[in-house]
This record gives structure tokens, C-alpha cells and sequence, in this order.
């Protein structure tokens, strides 16, 4: 049975301040800092003395057993309130209410921003004359002054002295401090005026007048109030903040769980920033991996090793139902399975995290070797993990619905490597559609940087200094990169179009100089450079353009049909050996005279975005 879990209602201005000041309503942990700035700040105040509306205020009841918060007090209140538990968190309104509070309840002044966002210090003023205007705008009767409470123009010369309260009332100015304790400056304001006879009379309408019209909009003001009931689930609260909260940043379920684990006085952040070292320092490939990748990994264990009725998940739902001794059980072995993560691949040449071919990948190859274990050291364990790596890449099965494809992976690959089980899923589905090739032009498509990747664990050379990518320093010394093997402006030249010249069939792995050298020359001319700066025959030359599977022929005869036809079928040769799967195509699929349509096996989005 479904039970409501929030009740709406409105709430008197006046005591939703009182019970900040108090401490009985505080922001959860999560919440960032206060930001509003100056004129945000007298434009509240402006609607509010006009009685217009401000939006609601959305809180949680503290105390529930699934919702334990960390709280933090409103910006401003007493220091000495860290340690009260409040009854009231707010969820949505922090900006509004701690402006509200700081202008209103003290008698400090605001510290806040410029409209150049430097940081100033003001008091907050009503123009009592203004106010009461006829067609006025009230903003303008908003007055914030420094903190000397001298007003000056560009030169320095003062306009408005308000450093005593004399001045105050000399120049009709009220302080917003004393909003909700007017009597008192109010009787002295009429007393002051009481000294000029001729004025006094004006300065009682004035007073009067302001007070109905004015200060009893912030003395009646009430704020609409969503209340969350303490039963609320963490996932809700986490899904309504991110839908209605105001501040314009979207809360993460990092954030929510490290505000939760801070009630047991466990600091998340810390804790992820120190693993977050480990797995970045000397491992480029990881430079990606976010907290939220981090929790994803973990939680899909910590679910697997619960009891068999709990599904394996890494759904933010879950993510919120990890206990603090889950994560302190699991978190050093998934930093341990990325790292490993980063080892496997590197040996299948993949050294940045831009060449990844899809990034929820890792959160998978992370959790498997996490629950392998030493078991997943052996050669034969990394070619199953490998053959499974591959057919998700050229599968393209990353692209949606990720959440699922993981919580699959896990029990999956770690049963077929140990035996116990067929194979994955994501091998017996994935399917390879040979035309594809024949559409990856650039690094958007997973695929692409696959080839890229494939030739280079296949052992292909650099055309110049012939060294093949055997370790990371190597990718990283030569600057290696995708490049073009028939050069762009020959192509141009020819009349090649660049739909064809600009795939990944004219693409393969090459050290920048090599680039360089290569240059925009027809491939006879530079291979005749290469070799004489190489230092080496034909023959060996030959042998280097077959590492990347390129027909040698083809590029001294300046061939780029003869080249295109057989380089297309040689890398989906490559394509077959790494996912362990026959690929069937027709005839003359890489024929230049060809084009896609004539060979689409059927509706797939392939269009790179």
C-alpha cells in the first residue's frame, strides 16, 4: 500500500527564521554553501514587503531510520548549533531563507557578493518614503549600504550618513534588522522627530503608514511549505531535490551518501579523495573514473555477496541502500579492480581514458577482477575477460542501458571464467555489422577507437622507428595517434571523397613524427622517404605495413581502390579473432564504387554523435 509522504502547507516567515536561529530547522551536510549575491538579496526583500511570492520552501523531517543526515546550520546563526539536532532539514530554499535570515534576524551585516562578484559586506535598508510611493519600483527603496553605513558616490563624497540611528531617522532610512522589533525603533524614530514641531505631525503619518503597509507584509508573510515526513526513502529524497531544488545544482548520489555516512561521523569525500589518488597517479586511462563509477563497482558487489533474493544492482537506488560497513568492507578491493582494470587495459593498448571505447565498461572490468581475485591472474582468465571486452566494443552494446549491462556482467564473467557457467550474454549477442566499418570516421564512436586500439595490441609499428606499442611509455615517448595512411591532400587531389578517405579503413596507429614526415605526399614518394630515413629495405618495410594490415602494393602503387578493398577485409579478420566470431558479409562490400545503403543488413542507429 502506497502512503503520502509529504503534506503541504504554509508557514509564518517569522518562525521559520526563529527556528533557523535556534537551530531547530538546519540544512542537511550535503548542501552547498550560500552564493547569493546583493541584488538577489534586495529583490527578495522587495516581493516580500510587497506580500508577493517567493516560491516554496521544501524540508525533511529529521530523524528517520532510512534518512540519517548529517545537519549543518544556516550561514550566520550561532557556531554552538553544530551540536543541536535539529527536528527540520531544508531541502529546497537555502539561497531565500539564509538571505532572509541574514538581512532580518542579525545584527551583523551580510556578507555577500557584488555584481562583479567580489566580496562586499552590507546592511540592509528600507527607504520608508519610497515605500509608500505611489508606482514606485520597490527595489529601488531597497537600499544596502557598506559596511560603515556610509553611502559615497564614485568620487568618495558622502550621500547618506547611517552609522548612528539618529541618522536613521534623520533620513527616513529603516534598518531590515529590526523588522520583527519595530516598536522599539519606531518610538524612538517619533520621539527624534517629537524635537521639530513643524515635522512631527508628517513624520507619525509616515511611521504609521509604513508600519501597515510595509512591516506587516514581513510580520504576516507566509511561505509555502512541502514537508517531507521522516519515512521518506533516501532515493526519493535524492530524486526530489535534483527535481525541484532551485540553486541550480544538481545534487549526485555522491553527495547524498556521503552527507548519510557523515551521521556515523564517516567522511566519504576524504575517503574517496585518497582512493581517487591511487587510481589516477600514473594510470591516464583512469583519469576519467568518477566517484559515482567508484560507487557503481562497489555496489554491485556488496549486492552480489548479500543473499541470493537481492538482486545484483548498481541503480542509484542501491547505491543509497549501501551500508557504511559495505563500503568500508569493499572499497580498498575495487580501488585494487580498477587498477587492475587499468593493467588488463593496457595490454589490449589502451592507454588514455579519451581512447576508451565506452567508459561504463571499466566500472565492469573493475568489479570482475575485484570478485576474481588472484583468479584472474591467469593467461587463461585474461583472454576469456578479453574476448568479453571486445565483443561489448564491437557489439557496441554500451551505448544504453548501462545500469543492466553490468549488474550482468558481474555474476556472468566471473562464473564463465571459473567454469561454473556458458558464456556471457554480452558474447552471444553481440553481432558486428561488417558495412560498420565503413561509417567510423572519428573518435565519437566506440567502435573506432576500438580498431584503433586492436591494431596496436596486434603488434603494429611505427612506420619510421619501427617500434611496436609493447609498453605505455612507448604510446606516450613516440606520441602515437590516429593518423591517415593515404595523406588528406593527396586524397583531395585525387578527387577521393572525404566520406571514404576519412574512415577508419584509412586510418591506423603512427607516431606524430612520423606524421610529419608522411606529410600530404602520394604513398609511393614517402614510403621511399621512410625507408631511406629508417635505414631499412623494402622487404622490411613491407613487413611493418602488414603489422597494421596494410597491403603493401596497394600503397607503392598508389592504389587506393586495391587498398580500401583488401584493408577492409583484413580488419574485420582482426575484428573476427578478437571476439571469437565468424562476421558475414557479401561480396565486394569494400568496393569504392559501392556505397553503405547497398549493404545494410538492417535499422540501426549508427550515426555518430
Amino acid at each position: 500500500m502506497n502512503v503520502t509522504n509529504f503534506d503541504s502547507t504554509k508557514n509564518s516567515l517569522q518562525q521559520m527564521l526563529s527556528d533557523a536561529s535556534t537551530g531547530d530547522m538546519q540544512l542537511p551536510d550535503f548542501q552547498r554553501g550560500w552564493v547569493w549575491d546583493d541584488e538577489h538579496i534586495k529583490s527578495l526583500i522587495a516581493s516580500i514587503s510587497q506580500s508577493f511570492p517567493i516560491g516554496a520552501v521544501m524540508t525533511l523531517e529529521n530523524g528517520g531510520e532510512d534518512v540519517r543526515f548529517k545537519p549543518r546550520p544556516i550561514e550566520g546563526t550561532d557556531p554552538s548549533l553544530r551540536n543541536k539536532d535539529p527536528a527540520t532539514l531544508i531541502l529546497d530554499g537555502q539561497q531565500r531563507l539564509t538571505s532572509l535570515f541574514q538581512s532580518l534576524m542579525t545584527k551583523q551585516p551580510v556578507k555577500t557578493w557584488d555584481a562583479k562578484g567580489k566580496e562586499v559586506r552590507r546592511w540592509y535598508y528600507l527607504d520608508m518614503k519610497k515605500c509608500l510611493e505611489k508606482d514606485a519600483d520597490r527595489e529601488e527603496a531597497v537600499v544596502s549600504v557598506p559596511e560603515d553605513k556610509l553611502l559615497k558616490t564614485f568620487r568618495g563624497e558622502v550621500t547618506h550618513d547611517l552609522s548612528s540611528s539618529e541618522n536613521e531617522y534623520k533620513n527616513d532610512m529603516f534598518p531590515l534588522h529590526d523588522i520583527f522589533n519595530s516598536r522599539e525603533w519606531d518610538l524612538e524614530y517619533n520621539k527624534y522627530w517629537q524635537h521639530d514641531a513643524d515635522k512631527s505631525n508628517d513624520k507619525s503619518n509616515l511611521s504609521r503608514d509604513f508600519y501597515y503597509k510595509v512591516i506587516k507584509c514581513f510580520e504576516n508573510y507566509q511561505i509555502p511549505v512541502i514537508k517531507l515526513d521522516k519515512n521518506t526513502p533516501k532515493e526519493a529524497v535524492c530524486l526530489v531535490f535534483e527535481k525541484v531544488n532551485t540553486g541550480g545544482v544538481s545534487l549526485t548520489v555522491f553527495e547524498l551518501l556521503t552527507a548519510s555516512f557523515a551521521a556515523d561521523n564517516f567522511q566519504l569525500r576524504e575517503d574517496w579523495s585518497t582512493h581517487e589518488e591511487h587510481l589516477k597517479k600514473g594510470h591516464p586511462v583512469l583519469h576519467d573514473v568518477q566517484s559515482d563509477h567508484f560507487l557503481q563497482a562497489l555496489t554491485l558487489l556488496a549486492t552480489k555477496e548479500r543473499s541470493s533474493g537481492v538482486m545484483i544492482s548498481c541503480k542509484r537506488r542501491d547505491i543509497l541502500r549501501l551500508t557504511l560497513e559495505e563500503y568500508k568492507d569493499w572499497a580498498d578491493r575495487v580501488q585494487e579492480g580498477f587498477i587492475k582494470a587499468a593493467h588488463f587495459l593496457h595490454g589490449q593498448k589502451i592507454f588514455r581514458a579519451k581512447d576508451l571505447p565506452y567508459r561504463p565498461q571499466v566500472v565492469s572490468i573493475a568489479a570482475i577482477l575485484a570478485a576474481l581475485g588472484s583468479e584472474a591472474d591467469t593467461e587463461g582468465a585474461r583472454q576469456k575477460i578479453a574476448r568479453w571486452y571486445w565483443c561489448g566494443v564491437f557489439g557496441e552494446m554500451y551505448s544504453s542501458s548501462t545500469d543492466t549491462l553490468l549488474a550482468r556482467d558481474l555474476p556472468e564473467v566471473t562464473a564463465w571464467v571459473r567454469g561454473s557457467a556458458d558464456e556471457p550474454t554480452t558474447i552471444r549477442d553481440a553481432n558486428f555489422q561488417p558495412n560498420r566499418l565503413r561509417t567510423l570516421r572519428t573518435r565519437n564512436s566506440a567502435a573506432y577507437k576500438g580498431v584503433h586500439a586492436l591494431l596496436m595490441r596486434e603488434g603494429s609499428r611505427d612506420f619510421l622507428t619501427g617500434r611496436s606499442i609493447v609498453e605505455e611509455h612507448i604510446f606516450f615517448d613516440d606520441n602515437i595517434d590516429i593518423h591517415h595512411i593515404f595523406p588528406q591532400a593527396w586524397c583531395k587531389e585525387q578527387e577521393i571523397e572525404s566520406d571514404i578517405f576519412n574512415i577508419i579503413i584509412n586510418k591506423t596507429a603512427l607516431s606524430a613524427s612520423t606524421n610529419r614526415s608522411i606529410g600530404g605526399q602520394a604513398p609511393s614518394s614517402y614510403l621511399k622517404e621512410l625507408q631511406q630515413d629508417a635505414g631499412i629495405n623494402t622487404a622490411q618495410m613491407d613487413e611493418i605495413l602488414e603489422s597494421h594490415r596494410i597491403p603493401a602494393h596497394a600503397l607503392r602503387e598508389d592504389d587506393f581502390g586495391e587498398f580500401f578493398k583488401i584493408r577492409g577485409e583484413k580488419l574485420l579478420q582482426a575484428i573476427e579473432s578478437a571476439m571469437g566470431k565468424n562476421i558475414p558479409r557479401k561480396k565486394d562490400l569494400f568496393s569504392l564504387g559501392m556505397s553503405v545503403e547497398n549493404y545494410n543488413d538492417g535499422p540501426r542507429d549508427w550515426e555518430e554523435r
